[in-house]
């Protein structure tokens, strides 16, 4: 959660000091990214346990019950973690079509924490009647601006290649988190359409 602050805040200062930690995959996963999403699911939860979200078939809010939400937690995190690695996978080789040569880490260190900010953000779909495509909004371009310092300072491409790695990385991350959101917005629509409807409203809507 800090280092998201901080890459809003500072965010060349915080790349170079992510660059000479020279941290491995696995490091990335247990420090930074499991317990980002973690925190970021477990503040989502609690506002969806306890504030009403709009129920659209019935056009009257609800609390989502907690094994429903527990349910659209794990799968958001397993699908966080499936773009995570597959963005890594295809901004190595969009970097190699550049003839650069960029190694898995670099691509996977640059994708792990750019995404940072939009992890954040998506502690607003937690809040009352908050649409769970307005986080994804705030939260993307705020993705897009830390990877522009990101990416020539962790994947260190020729400066003739750099927009253009930077501009592919995206619309990389642009189109996979734009499909994790639909699915996973699907997953909770789901979910809270198979609640009963006599015990999903708030005590003081009934």
């Amino acid at each position: 959660m800090i280092k998201a602050v901080l890459l809003l805040i500072n965010s060349v200062a915080t790349w170079d000091r992510i660059v000479e930690a020279r941290r491995g995959i696995a490091l990335i996963l247990l420090v930074h990214l499991l317990p980002l999403l973690l925190l970021t699911s477990a503040g989502e939860y609690y506002g969806l346990t306890h504030w009403a979200k709009q129920r659209t078939e019935y056009g009257q809010p609800t609390v989502v019950a907690p094994e429903a939400a527990l349910r659209y937690e794990a799968v958001k995190i397993a699908l966080a973690f499936v773009v995570i690695f597959l963005a890594a996978q295809i901004i190595k080789a969009i970097g190699q079509s550049f003839h650069s040569r960029h190694n898995y880490l670099q691509a996977f260190t640059v994708v792990a924490y750019a995404l940072s900010p939009l992890f954040v953000a998506q502690l607003l779909q937690g809040t009352p009647l908050m649409p769970v495509w307005v986080a994804w909004a705030i939260g993307m371009p705020l993705t897009a601006s830390v990877l522009y310092q990101g990416v020539p300072r962790v994947m260190q491409p020729d400066p003739p290649q750099t927009i253009g790695l930077y501009f592919m990385s995206v619309l990389t991350l642009t189109g996979l988190t734009m499909l994790a959101q639909f699915l996973s917005g699907k997953f909770l629509a789901a979910q809270i359409q198979a609640m009963p409807q006599a015990t999903t409203l708030l005590p003081h809507l009934k």
